[in-house]
């Protein structure tokens, strides 16, 4: 009958126990003959332990503890004298010892994988005395292995590549399974491998676990990853051992087996001719099954009328021909091109050359459309030349377009006046010929670039741009001068005959054999006494002192007219004055002081007398300013009045006075007589220079016109009077008319008996009121109040 594995694992553990024991009572009978053991005091003894290496089965399932094994001396007669005694590895806590018997049970599971052996030490001692009758002794006891692990692939899972189109038996990868139990012990770590799925592709050697490729040809465009899963499985592989898996990945990598190919025999492609250079035609891509540097491609053009216009280039990222233009398409000089165009694998492999040839043909045909262009001239740049003597309309020159298409329209010329702001030459939209439209002068300017527009009379916009450069001859138009403005002085001291300057002249025209200036003195300078003038004949000339006793004094500055002649035809001329002051002079010939008022002063003063004048001015800036001072200090009014300016008064308000009738802080007069004239104050810091009549008096009219009459005037005679303060000033008015409904209400009169005023009114006027209407009031509830 078959068993499974649970009851084989008992099975066998029942058997190894079987044999444990039976080896274990034949331990008992042989005596091991050791060397004899000396105890001192006593004659020499033999050893007599019996004992041999004990066996343990792994894995023990039963409840009670299990029998290792027995230690006997032959000391021990059986009457209970002798105990045993064990130390070591486990003792006490995995090995018990019957001191009596000697009997060593193990009182826990154990696992050979954690430990295969322990050492432990046995003892037999004098159960009186506590002595030992035997030496102390080590012994082993040994785990036996039974088959409880299963084999484990710890590199697992394990990823592989092999190339496509491999032969059979190719190597691809090695998996390696390990099993905890004991290799030398039985089959239990004996694995043989095998393959649970990946066939018929792939197989795996028994023994070694090299996995091999099962067929041929194995193509990675069909398919290009298998999974593999992989059994390995001690006891031999037989009935009842145990097995792992694991997975194996494996990707076929790429050969070069796949050609290029077009996917069409032939492209057309349609290109208008104002493309740009280098701009993109097409782009085109023959197919490649393979990937990588297997599938990297090189196009070129092998044939065709456009081998000189066209390039083709690939593109490493798509692996595409880009097909750009190398030079200007022209539809009216060709209207196509063909091109045949080839495209190759980079990297051939030899092994696969019998598949055909690794390159591809394809046919490209470009069609030129026709683009309406824009007028075309006849050259570049066009250079003229015109004397700046011109006179406007001369004709300068002609500039001549064509318009290319084959319609051959007529063409329209006109200046691009940003390139001519000033507008010195027009041209004849028909004729295209130039000519000036103002004097020209090369001085100014001497090259003039201007831009010239052809634009088609049919499609105004399309405008071609000429180029056309002006250059203007030069003329003797301008008359020489100094070079520079001269600072020439004299020392009073020169002898005749002494320079005193060094003169060239300058010329704005540009004659081609260069300036040639001559130099001398004009008119009646000629035969002056003072100076002379010496032409050097290398386009400059010398002044030249005649005497000698220059004074300051005398003459400070001398005017020499110098006459200055080109070589131009016609010659130009002109005179230019040359200011030379008279100097005072150190030893060296120096100038020192140039200025004639410096002899003036120290004629009459002396520098002590200058210093005395200094310090008189200083004294009175002084008292100048100690007096601007003081007055600052003093503040006093600036109007004269015997009374104090009501805009200057401090008035208190936390006293009760009169009411209206008290005056005594403000001239009510002024305020309530209106028929009075107001005389003017005069200020003190301003004299008026305009005396005004006296003012119009004010007629007696109701109080609100007369209030605002009386505002309305001061208003004006402080604008007009001159008198009046320059700055604004705030006007204090406290008029309030001739009378007033309540007239006075002074508390003096309210404890009079016999006053008739009847305040019952003051009710009316709101709570403001209030408390005077009930201090006034003659109403009922304020009789007895």
């Amino acid at each position: 009958m078959r068993l499974g594995k649970v009851e084989l694992c008992h099975f066998l553990q029942i058997i190894a126990l079987f044999l444990c024991l039976s080896g274990m009572s034949q331990t008992e009978l042989p005596r091991s003959k050791s060397k004899p053991y000396f105890q001192s005091g006593r004659s020499r003894t033999k050893r007599s332990w019996v004992w041999n290496q004990f066996f343990v089965l792994e894995e023990y399932m039963g409840t009670d503890p299990l029998y290792v094994g027995k230690l006997h001396s032959d000391v021990d007669k059986g009457d209970g004298s002798i105990k045993y005694i064990l130390s070591g590895e486990g003792a006490s806590s995995i090995f018990i010892i019957d001191e009596n018997t000697g009997d060593i049970h193990a009182t826990k599971r154990l696992d050979r994988e954690e430990q295969a052996y322990y050492t432990l030490r046995a003892q037999a001692l004098d159960r009186l005395t506590n002595k030992p009758v035997e030496p102390e002794s080590e012994f082993v006891i040994k785990i036996q292995d039974i088959n409880d692990n299963e084999p484990k692939f710890l590199d697992g899972p394990y990823t592989a590549g092999v190339p496509e189109m491999s032969p059979v038996g190719t190597s691809v990868v090695q998996v390696t399974a390990t099993d905890a139990d004991d290799p030398t012990y039985g089959n239990s770590a004996r694995v043989v491998y095998s393959i649970l799925q990946g066939q018929p592709y792939f197989s795996v050697e028994p023994k070694t676990g090299i996995i091999k490729t099962a067929l041929p040809n194995m193509d990675r465009e069909a398919k290009d990853q298998y999974l593999l899963v992989i059994q390995a499985k001690d006891m031999v592989g037989q009935n009842g051992g145990l097995s792992g898996t694991t997975s194996v990945t494996v990707t076929l990598t790429d050969v070069n087996d796949n050609p290029p190919r077009f996917p069409r025999r032939s492209y057309q492609y349609n290109v208008p001719e104002s493309l740009p250079v280098a701009s993109v035609v097409a782009r085109l891509k023959a197919v490649d099954a393979d990937v990588g540097p297997n599938a990297e491609m090189e196009y070129k053009i092998v044939d065709g009328d456009g081998l000189g216009v066209f390039k083709i280039t690939v593109d490493k990222e798509t692996q595409e021909g880009i097909i750009t233009i190398q030079k200007e398409l022209d539809y009216e000089a060709k209207t196509s091109y063909t091109l045949r165009i080839e495209a190759a694998n980079k990297q051939v492999d030899p092994r696969f050359l019998s598949l055909g040839p690794f390159s591809d043909m394809t046919t490209v045909k470009i069609i030129v459309e026709d683009v309406d262009e824009p007028p075309v001239f006849s050259s570049r740049l066009y250079t003229m030349v015109v004397s700046e003597a011109a006179k406007v309309g001369t004709i300068i020159g002609t500039v001549a377009a064509h318009d290319p298409d084959a319609s051959n329209s007529p063409v329209r010329y006109s200046i691009d006046r940003n390139t001519d702001l000033e507008r010195y030459f027009n041209i004849d939209a028909n004729s295209g010929v130039i000519t000036t439209a103002k004097l020209l002068d090369r001085e100014t300017n001497a090259v003039h670039n201007i831009t010239v527009l052809a634009m088609e009379s049919q499609n105004p916009s399309q405008i071609g741009r000429g180029y056309v450069a002006i250059t203007i001859l030069d003329i003797n138009d301008n008359a020489p001068e100094f070079a520079m403005d001269y600072e020439t002085t004299v020392c009073e001291n020169a002898e005749p005959g002494q320079v005193i300057q060094r003169i060239s002249a300058v010329d704005k025209d540009d004659p081609p054999s260069g300036h040639q200036f001559s130099f001398s003195l004009a008119g009646d300078a000629a035969n002056n006494h003072n100076f002379t003038l010496q032409d050097n004949k290398d386009n400059t000339a010398s002044v030249l002192t005649r005497r000698n006793g220059f004074r300051r004094q005398e003459q400070s500055v001398y005017y020499l007219p110098v006459f200055i002649v080109d070589s131009g035809s016609p010659s130009l001329s002109s005179t230019n004055t040359l200011t030379i002051r008279v100097c005072d002079c150190d030893a060296d010939g120096i100038a020192q002081t140039c200025n004639a008022e410096a002899y003036i002063l120290p004629a009459g003063l002396s520098t002590g007398a200058l210093i005395a004048i200094l310090a008189c001015v200083l004294t009175l800036l002084v008292l100048v300013l100690l007096i601007v001072t003081m007055r600052r200090r003093k503040k006093e009014p600036l109007v004269f009045d015997e009374e104090r300016d009501i805009r200057e008064n401090i008035v208190r308000y936390d006293d009760e006075g009169g009411g209206e009738e008290d005056t005594e802080a403000f001239d009510m007069a002024a305020l309530r007589n209106l028929n009075i004239i107001r005389d003017t104050k005069t200020r003190r810091d301003v004299t008026p220079e305009i005396q005004f009549l006296s003012r119009p008096s004010f007629k007696s009219i109701p109080d609100n016109v007369i209030f605002r009459e009386f505002i309305w005037e001061r208003l004006k005679e402080a604008d007009v009077d001159p008198c009046a303060p320059p700055y604004d000033s705030l006007q204090t008015y406290a008029f309030e008319g001739n009378g007033s409904v309540a007239e006075s209400l002074s508390s003096l009169d309210s404890i009079s008996s016999n006053s008739d005023q009847n305040y019952d009114y003051l009710s009316d006027w709101g709570p403001r009121f209030k408390r005077l209407a009930d201090m006034y009031g003659t109403g009922p509830e304020n009789l007895y109040s």
